[in-house]
């Protein structure tokens, strides 16, 4: 079984491919987070980064709590891709937790023009970036995001920024494009500035 510096287990190699197993997972009246981790696969730790950081970008975030349970997911997956675990654990009360399925369709809806266009930009650049030891920086600042998420639940704006770093952050260990891990730092120090502004 491959390990979490190998970024997936060759099941999803694009940001499309995230959106759409989301979209597969996306049945009946509620959805719930074992649904969704079982359609990116339990092995597959930067798909299942990448999920709920592409989720709280959309209009999902406006749903109370779901942005700290979103950055609560991307922390635990973040520090078991530190300790380069083979497989994914996750507390049996968050696995049961869901969203009203009709909400998350339309906030897959949201993720796909930008998923296609992020995935028209990327390629393999700079991947020195994404592997070792460098790699442990950009899983470090991912469970720096996603502990902090829940700090800023009712800071406008907030979740979204942090999303969209770990977004890119995923998005650079997903297909070795060091230069996306490049400017989702330049995008967390835009965001910690706008962050202050708003709480000053």
């Amino acid at each position: 079984m491959k390990t979490p510096d190998q970024a997936n287990d060759g099941a999803i190699d694009s940001v499309r491919g995230v959106v759409d197993s989301l979209e597969r997972a996306a049945t009946g009246e509620k959805t719930s987070m074992r649904e969704v981790v079982e359609s990116l696969g339990e092995a597959s730790f930067v798909p299942v980064l990448m999920a709920p950081a592409l989720a709280v970008v959309t209009p999902l975030s406006g749903i109370p709590l779901f942005s700290s349970l979103c950055g609560l997911l991307i922390a635990l997956v973040s520090v078991q891709m530190l300790l380069n675990r083979d497989h994914l654990w996750l507390p049996d009360w968050l696995m049961r937790r869901t969203v009203e399925t009709e909400k998350l369709t339309k906030g897959i809806g949201y993720m796909k023009k930008p998923a296609d266009f992020l995935d028209r930009w990327t390629k393999e650049r700079l991947s020195f970036l994404v592997k070792k030891p460098f790699n442990w920086i950009t899983e470090l600042a991912c469970l720096i995001c996603g502990s902090v998420m829940p700090l800023l639940e009712f800071v406008p704006f907030s979740s979204s920024i942090i999303g969209a770093a770990v977004v890119l952050f995923s998005l650079s260990l997903l297909v070795r494009d060091g230069l996306f891990a490049l400017f989702a730092f330049f995008f967390i120090a835009g965001g910690i500035t706008l962050i202050i502004r708003l709480v000053g």
